[in-house]
């Protein structure tokens, strides 16, 4: 009863901060971990104290995201973990993105130039096979302590007894109100008499209970070869989609190397291809490694014109190369070379904005609904995991009987064929997702990720740049405004002041202001470890429903 009591403290004090009342750290000594919902943390929590280390804690609060933010990630989604084990030299990555099933031929998807009829955001041609049970099975085989049965289980009663809506899942359930509406499985779930359920409200998912319930007596085998696999595949069909069982049984997840980089004496550790969001944070951290931004932190306007100024480039740069590269070749190592930041700095002007690089016309489509959780146990261990369904509530289809939301990630695919990331059979859609963890010494410092589609790159390298230039503390860097750039446009978010807007203006910048606390801004969840007393300090993000829970 007294972990219970002290665990519902953090947890008042941790929602305090997601709320905005006040900005604190939250610090332990052993294990910790952040999310975007306290009952996820919760469930990453309760597995650290019942002996599991960090994979175990990460894969159990990824399932419980899948029941309590179910517009962000799930069963039907994908993502990426990055992740260092203490009694190992190297870390690695694991990609469990969503693939194009073996219908997704150019001739069917580019059939129209003008219309991309196919291609769409939502609905069943917009589904790609899910990643999410075997990459989350794969994490926990080798390197995790617990067999799935035991992480499933906060996951399991979390969707049998429900969760209370909160005012931010309220309102993205009203702004996917159209969506939800359309499809009969999801408005049972997430309306009430048709009406988006106002906050307070208890969900309950008893159908994706029972799916979980399946997955922890059969194994994930039973999503891809089993019934499930069956009742999945059948239903898209049903709806004019083109994902066959056999797509299903073919799917893999993949353990890769990480993406590499240092910076300022830190090594980093990100996702690598077809999540191009790794390789263009090393990028965009090489670029702002040759100028001394901590003399830069009292002249804000200077600081902020060549971060938008280095992002833009970056951003044009993935446009144009990234791709999976079991299809096409991505220049990995050119991209993140030291020499390839010092020729993109001789493109930066220090009192206008300008470039003399050409964007190109297919950019990325990506949307922001993401979900991010980090991990550190006291032996050291440490993990970064995004996933997502793409948009919110993803294609908006619910296998009927299964409470499982379908992705729509093939909607990340180019909207012309002949391009690196044009849709084919087997492909994985580019990702901008960009777990990642830093070493100190090779110590652990930091694991920090972000929802956010485009903004995921440079929204890291902001809370990095806040931590090791600035001099902020993890839940300081979170919180601080946030800028990016897209289409020559400077996103700006509030609390920035009006002198310094003013002065990009000058500048040359096409400013656009949005709220103090914007979701547009994505939503981080990250853990700083102290180098000197090895405490966890942990940030959330008061963007989301963002929780830190230690030990």
């Amino acid at each position: 009863m007294m972990y219970l009591f002290k665990l519902s403290s953090v947890i008042f004090l941790v929602l305090l901060t997601t709320i905005g009342l006040f900005a604190q750290d939250v610090i332990a000594d052993n294990g910790m971990v952040a999310s975007a919902h306290p009952l996820a943390s919760q469930a990453g929590i309760e597995i650290l104290h019942q002996g599991g280390n960090a994979v175990d804690a990460a894969v159990a609060t990824a399932l419980a995201l899948s029941v309590v933010e179910p517009n962000a990630s799930g069963l039907g989604g994908g993502g990426f973990v990055v992740l260092k084990m203490a009694d190992s030299d190297e870390s690695v990555t694991i990609d469990y993105r969503e693939i194009a099933p073996q219908k997704a031929v150019a001739d069917f998807y580019y059939s129209d130039s003008s219309s991309f009829s196919h291609l769409t955001k939502s609905g069943p041609n917009s589904i790609g096979v899910p990643g999410a049970p075997a990459g989350l099975s794969l994490a926990l085989e080798k390197y995790g302590t617990m067999n799935f049965s035991q992480v499933l289980k906060p996951a399991i009663t979390l969707a049998e007894e429900g969760f209370e809506i909160s005012p931010n899942f309220e309102n993205i359930i009203f702004n996917a109100y159209e969506l939800i509406l359309a499809n009969p499985a999801t408005a049972s779930i997430y309306l009430m008499d048709d009406l988006p359920a106002p906050a307070g409200t208890l969900i309950k998912n008893t159908d994706l209970a029972n799916t979980l319930r399946l997955l922890s007596d059969k194994g994930v085998n039973e999503f891809y070869n089993g019934a499930l696999a069956n009742k999945i595949s059948a239903y898209i069909q049903q709806q004019g989609g083109i994902i066959q069982e056999p797509d299903l049984a073919v799917y893999k997840a993949l353990i890769k190397q990480p993406v590499y980089g240092e910076y300022r004496g830190f090594q980093i550790f990100s996702s690598a291809p077809s999540a191009g969001g790794g390789t263009h944070l090393v990028e965009l951290l090489n670029i702002l490694e040759g100028f001394n931004l901590k003399k830069m932190k009292n002249a804000p306007a200077k600081y902020l014109h060549i971060f938008a100024e280095s992002l833009k480039m970056v951003l044009m740069d993935k446009a144009y190369n990234m791709a999976d590269p079991e299809f096409y070749y991505v220049p990995v190592e050119e991209l993140i070379s030291k020499k390839h930041a010092e020729e993109i700095r001789n493109h930066i002007n220090f009192t206008i904005t300008s470039s003399t690089y050409k964007a190109p016309v297919w950019l990325s489509r990506e949307s922001g609904s993401t979900t991010h959780l980090s991990v550190v146990d006291r032996k050291g261990n440490i993990v970064a995991l995004t996933q997502s369904i793409n948009a919110w509530f993803g294609s908006g289809i619910t296998i009927p009987g299964t409470g499982i939301i379908m992705n729509n990630h093939l909607a990340d695919f180019d909207s012309e064929a002949g391009h690196p990331n044009s849709i084919e059979p087997g492909k994985r859609p580019v990702s901008s997702i960009a777990p990642t963890i830093l070493l100190k010494d090779e110590k652990p410092f930091l694991t920090i990720g972000t929802p956010g589609g485009s903004r995921i790159i440079g929204v890291l390298a902001q809370i990095i740049v806040n931590i090791i230039d600035f001099d902020m503390t993890i839940d300081e860097a979170i919180e601080a405004p946030r800028i990016h750039v897209e289409n020559n446009i400077l996103h700006i978010e509030g609390r920035v002041s009006e002198s310094v807007i003013e002065s990009l203006k000058k500048m040359g910048h096409s400013v656009k202001l949005h709220p103090d606390f914007d979701n547009y801004f994505g939503g981080a969840q990250g853990i700083f470890v102290n180098p000197e007393t090895a405490k966890r300090m942990g940030g959330a993000d008061s963007r989301r429903d963002g929780v830190v829970i230690g030990y």
